[in-house]
Formats: structure tokens, C-alpha cells, sequence
């Protein structure tokens, strides 16, 4: 019997540290970042290959819950303009040592209330569905999972473009012209 408790007191310790992750991230998202090459890659990288993995996804689970990729597609759209935004919006500091950069803390607010918010919805709509039965219903379109789709593709969409953004701006600092690359200067012989 205590064995089969494990499992249970783990979902639950995951479930009671997601208020100490969500805080350490806004921590972490508004503090004062050094812009580093290698660690610009590492990100557009992974959040290139979560987007395509989100989006292959949600054209799966739209052969169940029909509007799952449209409101992916809409949080993705969302997430690009916020990007925009947000690196707009970011204070930059170029001292000869390197460029260092403050993402503006009301966007970053903005996307980890969004997190936040569609993590307690879904808690609160799973235990409504669960206490109320099927009803005939499926499960996952009760519990609001396209919504839930659209939220994850706003994260997404934009830490896509920040990125972007944040390499595009080092790319300035450093002095590298689209036009120094080596197959920029390929194309022009």
C-alpha cells in the first residue's frame, strides 16, 4: 500500500512547486541578462523545435477537438506580436564588454500571468468536469484544451521572435552586417 502512494505525493510535489517556478521565472525574466551567442542559439533552437513539436500536435489533437489548431495558430500569432513588443520595449546596454539587456516586466508579467492563469483554469475546470461527470462530453474539450493550446502558443510565439530579436540586436553590437556573412558574400560574386 505505502508504495502506491509514491506516484500520488509526486504529481503532488510537482503541483506545489509550480507557484516557486512560476516566481523564479518573472525573477529570472526581468533581471539584467548579458547577450551571449551561444546561449541565443541554444534557445532559438530549442523553442524553434517545441514550436514545430506544438503545432504537429495540435494538428493532431484537431482530429479530435476541431478548433485546436486554430486557437494554436491564434496563440502563436499573439505570442509574435508580443514578441515585437517586448523587444521593443527591452532596455539595451552597450558597454565594450558586451551588450546587456532588461526585458520590459509588465510583457514579462503579462506572459507568466497568461501561464498562470490557464494553469489554474485548467485545475479548476478538471475538478469541475470530474465532480460533474461526461455528461456526454469529451473530457479534454471540458477542460478547456485548446484554450490551454492557444496560452502555451503566445509563450511560444513570443520568446520566438524575443530571441530573435535579442540576436539580431548582438548581431548590431558586434558590428555584423547582413551583408558580412559568407553566404551573403558568396551571393554577390
Amino acid at each position: 500500500m505505502p508504495l502506491l502512494i509514491v506516484p500520488v505525493l509526486i504529481v503532488l510535489a510537482f503541483v506545489a512547486l509550480i507557484p516557486i517556478a512560476l516566481v523564479q521565472r518573472f525573477r529570472m525574466g526581468v533581471a539584467r541578462q548579458r547577450a551571449r551567442g551561444w546561449l541565443i542559439a541554444i534557445n532559438l533552437v530549442g523553442i524553434s523545435i517545441s514550436m514545430m513539436m506544438f503545432v504537429l500536435a495540435s494538428v493532431v489533437t484537431s482530429i479530435w477537438l476541431h478548433p485546436a489548431l486554430v486557437y494554436t495558430l491564434g496563440g502563436l500569432a499573439t505570442g509574435l506580436v508580443l514578441g515585437v513588443a517586448g523587444i521593443w520595449f527591452t532596455r539595451w546596454e552597450s558597454v565594450p564588454d558586451g551588450l546587456y539587456f532588461t526585458p520590459n516586466r509588465w510583457l514579462v508579467l503579462s506572459i507568466t500571468l497568461v501561464v498562470t492563469g490557464r494553469i489554474l483554469f485548467g485545475f479548476w475546470r478538471a475538478w469541475h468536469t470530474w465532480r460533474a461527470g461526461f455528461d456526454d462530453a469529451s473530457w479534454v474539450a471540458a477542460a478547456g484544451l485548446a484554450k490551454s493550446m492557444a496560452a502555451g502558443g503566445v509563450v511560444l510565439g513570443y520568446y520566438f521572435v524575443y530571441w530573435i530579436g535579442v540576436r539580431s540586436r548582438l548581431r548590431w553590437h558586434r558590428g555584423v552586417s547582413p551583408l558580412r556573412t559568407p553566404a551573403r558574400r558568396w551571393l554577390r560574386q
